[in-house]
């Protein structure tokens, strides 16, 4: 393994490369090695910028979740535009796209990532899905206010039944993700009672 390739913005390039062995190996495959073997450079590199592999997980986790802010936007901004359930739809069809599906996984299995991702965020929730979470709810929320979503709508339970009714659709990905229209099933059955026509 090459030991003096250099490596310009490592932290980034080794975030990218676990991200690839992350979606090609799953969790499971995800070790120092794949890292740095898929990045092309040696393992030191990743101790030298990470007090550990875990430290490193919990930067990239911490990394892709804050990626899921800009997607969250987009779902906020379409507030009083389209419909309600097209929006959600989109939305839930973007947050729940390939990485954070693939993270949700590393972070349930290990414990030591958990508490480093707790120490971060504190009363955070899991990272990634309490992301999707807030950009759910918050949406809801102003579809509410605009009157789109009827006044006694329980937001916190339509956005778990959103949430994770849309991660268990995600994370079945064999043969791959569902189709716009189970994402539509799901979303308009949620829905149902509280959209005002």
């Amino acid at each position: 393994m090459p030991t003096g390739v250099h490596l310009r913005d490592a932290r980034q390039q080794l975030f990218d490369a676990a991200e690839r062995v992350l979606l090609r190996d799953g969790a499971g495959g995800l070790t120092s090695r794949a890292v740095t073997d898929e990045a092309g450079c040696a393992k030191g590199v990743l101790h030298r910028h990470f007090a550990d592999f875990d430290a490193f997980l919990a930067e990239l986790v911490l990394d892709r979740a804050a990626g899921l802010d800009a997607r969250a936007r987009t779902l906020g901004e379409s507030a009083g535009t389209g419909t309600v359930a097209g929006n959600l739809t989109d939305a839930l069809t973007g947050l729940f796209g390939p990485v954070p599906v693939a993270i949700i996984p590393l972070i349930t299995f290990r414990d030591e990532l958990r508490a480093r991702l707790r120490e971060a965020t504190p009363g955070g929730g899991i990272a990634v899905l309490a992301q999707i979470t807030a950009a759910v709810s918050g949406y809801l929320t102003q579809e509410r206010a605009l009157g789109r979503v009827s006044a006694g709508a329980d937001i916190d339970s339509l956005t778990l039944s959103l949430v994770g009714g849309g991660h268990l659709l995600f994370a079945d990905r064999d043969p791959g993700p569902p189709d716009a229209a189970a994402v539509g099933k799901l979303v308009t059955t949620v829905l149902a009672d509280v959209v005002r026509r």
